[in-house]
């Protein structure tokens, strides 16, 4: 059986003021590249066989699974679909925002400007389901972001709405899914 594996990139210069990073293209820390390679250390250490490394385009991901190929040997291949959530007029604002947390709730709005949770669903279940179609035995490590990260898990497991919004993982965390 095939596993995936999910990992949020490391600590970005927004995650540090608490700002929504959305699509907005915003690199790692020194402590955030240092978090990407001792996640592959991890990886490394426990036995995880990775055989794809797909990551979003956006930097701090991108910079992320490059540390982790590194450690692991491996290349990485940029896939679109894992791009962080446009959040339209909240890129760069405060992230406990009342209204952000209230919009969050609501999956099918644009949030001015941005994507929809739901458009967001539709890329990631359909890269998932690509690689369940695939059907190839391979294990797959996802570096994206913490909006993905809700959307992977919710891909796996049934989640209410509160549960959905509010669910979350640190950076450089690893998730784990049969797939």
């Amino acid at each position: 059986m095939s596993k995936i594996y999910f990992v949020r990139h490391g600590q970005s210069h927004w995650n540090v003021a608490n700002k929504i990073c959305g699509a907005t293209d915003i690199d790692l820390t020194d402590m955030g590249h240092e978090q990407a390679y001792e996640t592959g250390r991890k990886l490394e250490e426990r036995g995880i066989r990775v055989d794809v490394i797909l990551c979003s385009p956006l930097l701090r991901a991108k910079h992320t699974a490059e540390h982790i190929g590194e450690v692991l040997g491996m290349s990485v291949k940029v896939d679109e679909r894992l791009i962080e959530q446009n959040f339209g007029k909240f890129e760069g604002a405060p992230r406990n925002s009342v209204e952000f947390q209230t919009m969050k709730r609501r999956f099918t709005y644009d949030f001015d400007g941005g994507e929809s949770m739901m458009r967001v669903a539709s890329r990631i279940y359909n890269l998932l389901d690509e690689i369940r179609e695939r059907n190839d035995g391979l294990n797959y490590l996802l570096v994206a972001h913490n909006g993905i990260a809700r959307v992977v898990n919710s891909y796996f497991h049934n989640m209410e709405n509160e549960e959905y919004s509010a669910f979350g993982i640190d950076n450089c965390d690893v998730l784990e899914y049969n797939i």
